[in-house]
């Protein structure tokens, strides 16, 4: 970066050149220019990203209404889906609307589990992405 040029005033102060100023407009306009495409392309990716209910690793197991993962069979629980919901659905999910394919019991319980996903469980970037104020 080149040191900036000042003109010295009578008074002592340090006053910035015209060709200064506009550099300084040209910087900060090509910076919008950059961040404005990287956040349309961030706000996209999380509606596409994916949640499985459940995860792969624990595929056979059912989901509680209360969301906690139970052994298959057990009575008033629901099989997983074998399928994953885009952010989007999520999204849409949590506002009053239902997942893809489900009921409304099975709707709630699969909402739960999104709801206590943990870091490190497949999915909880994707629910923690949709959480965040745009």
């Amino acid at each position: 970066m080149v040191a900036p040029v000042v003109q010295e005033s009578p008074d002592s102060l340090a006053v910035p050149t015209r060709r200064q100023l506009l550099m300084g407009g040209a910087v900060a306009a090509s910076a919008i220019v950059s961040i404005r495409p990287a956040l349309a392309n961030t706000a996209a990716s999380v509606l596409n990203c994916t949640i499985p209910v459940p995860d792969q690793g624990r595929a056979g197991n059912f989901i509680a209404p209360s969301g906690q993962l139970v052994p298959s069979g057990t009575p008033g629980a629901y099989p997983g889906t074998g399928r994953s919901f885009t952010g989007e659905q999520v999204k849409q999910a949590l506002r009053g609307g239902r997942l893809p394919g489900t009921g409304y019991e099975q709707n709630q319980a699969y909402l739960n589990y999104i709801r206590r996903l943990q870091r490190g469980t497949s999915g909880f970037t994707c629910y923690a992405s949709l959480q965040m104020p745009r």
